[in-house]
């Protein structure tokens, strides 16, 4: 069961780890000792000595648990400093059962890696006091635009069997760089095969012709306008695989400014809060579930290189 017996604190879920029963140890607290090596022995103790480790059902655990009585505990990470990301989202909606935002780029989604309280979720929680509040689909960090959130468990799964059963239309912009003497003849759609293996940086595009697999990842591309050096396109994501629209613009050689992952992988650097990744999630539709009628929500952002803002 992954209902979590400890509330929501702080923006953040409590963590859940199981506790395997062929460890070789004894007690819980030698599990833990071992298993998180790296932390101070003493906080875990203290930890134990609190009651602040706990069973699923919410009995707390000590020092003298066996092993064999649970099958997993749950506990609240230790959240490291974080300085504030200089960014902020605006609420676009907000009723008892959606929360529509516009996330700036560079915010996560969800916590995750060095994010945790620097993320749309915790400060959407902490902001608007809603410990229940969940994505019900996800931006990439660097991509800015609209954001839904869920806020009533009730008709949570209602919402989220929209983006399950893709009945769900979204629409993205983007801006390339335009190589000399650029014609366009789209729009074009563009089809392949992406992988992405957790933990691997970049998604991966399958050589139809050495490994022939069907197309996973469809997007349709349309120019709609353009000046000597930069063109804004419209993009029409069909499918929902990891950097679809970033492999499928650098796959056209035309890839989004300031991607750092496509065509090629750069060095990791700082963030450069001045050079975003030039994609925005513009507008997603959808008939709403409990009513039946349309809804759509659009961004206010503006990309930063859209050909009206720049001069050639």
């Amino acid at each position: 069961m992954n209902i979590s017996p400890l509330p929501v604190r702080n923006g953040v879920n409590a963590t859940r780890l199981r506790l395997p029963s062929n460890s070789g140890f004894d007690t819980v607290a030698d599990y833990l000792l071992h298993r998180f090596g790296h932390l101070d022995p003493a906080e875990i103790t203290q930890r134990l000595e609190n009651g602040e480790i706990v069973a699923t059902d919410g009995t707390p655990l000590n020092l003298h648990t066996r092993m064999d009585e649970y099958q997993f505990c749950w506990y609240y990470r230790s959240v490291p400093h974080e300085d504030p990301l200089p960014v902020q989202y605006r609420i676009l909606h907000r009723d008892d059962d959606l929360v529509v935002i516009d996330k700036p780029h560079f915010l996560p989604t969800t916590p995750g890696g060095r994010f945790i309280q620097e993320t749309a979720l915790v400060r959407l929680r902490n902001e608007l006091t809603l410990p229940e509040l969940v994505p019900i689909h996800r931006l990439d960090r660097a991509t800015a635009g609209v954001l839904l959130f869920s806020a009533n468990p009730a008709t949570r799964g209602a919402y989220q069997q929209l983006f399950e059963r893709q009945e769900v239309s979204k629409g993205y912009q983007a801006v390339a760089a335009l190589p000399a003497g650029f014609k366009w003849s789209g729009p074009v759609v563009v089809r392949n095969h992406i992988t992405k293996e957790k933990g691997v940086l970049r998604s991966v595009v399958k050589d139809r012709l050495a490994d022939p697999v069907p197309p996973n990842a469809v997007s349709r591309i349309e120019l709609l306008r353009a000046n000597d050096t930069h063109g804004l396109f419209q993009l029409t994501p069909y499918t929902g695989k990891t950097h679809q629209l970033r492999i499928h613009m650098a796959a056209i050689g035309l890839g989004i400014i300031n991607d750092p992952f496509y065509p090629i992988l750069l060095d990791k650097a700082p963030d450069n809060f001045s050079a975003p990744l030039q994609l925005l999630a513009q507008w997603i539709g959808f008939t709403d579930p409990l009513s039946g009628t349309p809804r759509s929500f659009t961004s206010s952002l503006q990309l930063l290189h859209d050909p009206a803002n720049t001069q050639p």
